[in-house]
């Protein structure tokens, strides 16, 4: 069979121009996913601007499929998940991140920062610690050690925590002797649960010069002093309190004042109480204050009036309530109900409020326990506030 070469002729620039037929189907095609993407990411954030978090995943889902290359998609959609709490889901994101060959070292410091950040949230500590540690020497080094400060805070790693609260003072990102005093005291207490006392005695004192003018140190030792029989030197210890630390004299009074009757040494701390009232009035001098004058063999009876003389300068329920619970009323038989119905009116007011979250509670705390902030609690109640 003879072949005909003008058959190769003439099928030539019928597969010309079905190749170019065929570019032209791919430059449009590609356009389309070029456009696609864009657009699914800015619907994303426009989403994402609109507080829609739901449709805003979904955005950045369709725009990560048409172009999975892109790693701001990936951070963006990884983010949301945490932000939404599914950190299954921001783990895999991010670990999927780490495993590209194409990222440069920044975005890998990037990636690894949201995946320790992913684990803090999930409250998987041991990996979030692990993950945290890889960051020393990026520039996310700062932000990993206040990460690292709060994971050990968390699972009461003091000594860990005051390591890296070191070093971050160090590195003058501020100062840290408050929290350093806090993790002492933290430790003495452990330390007092085991009555390994003069260990505790010897930590406490390490707060007190670590802090001079934080009153909680002072406060933890001059409790363990009277624990131990020492009621003068209880006495004497937040009598160094109330000067070094006047701003916490509504935690110190009460206490100052039981350690005062019982060491002997009622009438100086009177005088010491009375002069703290003068510059800063506050229900709990003014209840340590009553505590004290009745404890006075001469005039019991004249101590409520303190009461009466608080309400003529500062309005309060709670002090009105505290007088009329010792008083004899004309309608004397409806007394109990009048003080019940006081009494339940003013429990809210008694509280301490932090003042970074906001979080109530009948006890004063040191460390929040809503926000994990340290020393957000002011030393008043809240009607004093």
């Amino acid at each position: 069979m003879d072949f005909d070469a003008s058959l190769i002729l003439m099928g030539l620039p019928i597969a010309f121009g079905l190749g170019w037929l065929a570019s032209r189907f791919d430059m449009r095609q590609l356009r389309i996913e070029n456009r696609q993407a864009p657009k699914a990411y800015f619907k994303g954030l426009n989403f994402l601007l609109n507080e829609q978090q739901d449709q805003a995943i979904d955005a950045f889902i369709e725009a990560v499929q048409s172009d999975p290359d892109t790693s701001e998609l990936h951070f963006a959609l990884g983010n949301l998940f945490r932000r939404r709490g599914e950190y299954e889901r921001a783990v895999r994101v991010h670990e999927h991140l780490l495993a590209r060959g194409d990222l440069t070292d920044d975005e890998r410091d990037r990636a690894q920062h949201a995946l320790a950040l992913d684990y803090l949230k999930a409250g998987l500590l041991d990996r979030a610690e692990a993950a945290l540690l890889k960051l020393e020497g990026t520039r996310f080094e700062a932000q990993a050690r206040l990460a690292l400060l709060a994971n050990y805070e968390r699972s009461r790693d003091w000594t860990l925590a005051a390591e890296i609260a070191r070093k971050l003072e160090a590195a003058g990102q501020g100062s840290f002797a408050g929290r350093l005093a806090h993790y002492l005291c933290e430790k003495a207490a452990t330390l007092v649960a085991t009555a390994q006392n003069d260990q505790a005695q010897t930590l406490l004192m390490q707060a007190i010069a670590t802090a001079p003018n934080a009153a909680r140190a002072r406060i933890d030792l001059a409790h363990l002093q009277f624990v131990l029989g020492q009621p003068l030197k209880a006495y004497g210890t937040l009598e160094e309190a109330l000067k070094d630390a006047p701003q916490s004299i509504g935690l110190l009074a009460q206490p100052f004042s039981h350690y005062a009757i019982e060491a002997g040494q009622s009438d100086a701390a009177l005088q010491s109480l009375k002069k703290a009232y003068q510059s800063a009035p506050s229900l709990d001098v003014l209840d340590a204050i009553v505590a004290l004058e009745a404890n006075q063999p001469n005039k019991p009876t004249d101590a409520r009036n303190w009461y009466v003389h608080h309400l003529e300068n500062h309005p309060s329920l709670v002090a009105a309530a505290q007088w009329i619970a010792g008083e004899k009323l004309e309608h004397e038989q409806f007394h109990p109900q009048v003080q019940r119905a006081l009494d339940h009116a003013v429990k809210p007011l008694k509280r301490y409020r932090c003042a970074a979250c906001g979080f109530e509670a009948k006890q004063h705390f040191w460390h929040c326990p809503g926000c994990q902030a340290w020393d957000s609690y002011p030393a008043r109640r809240v009607e004093e506030l």
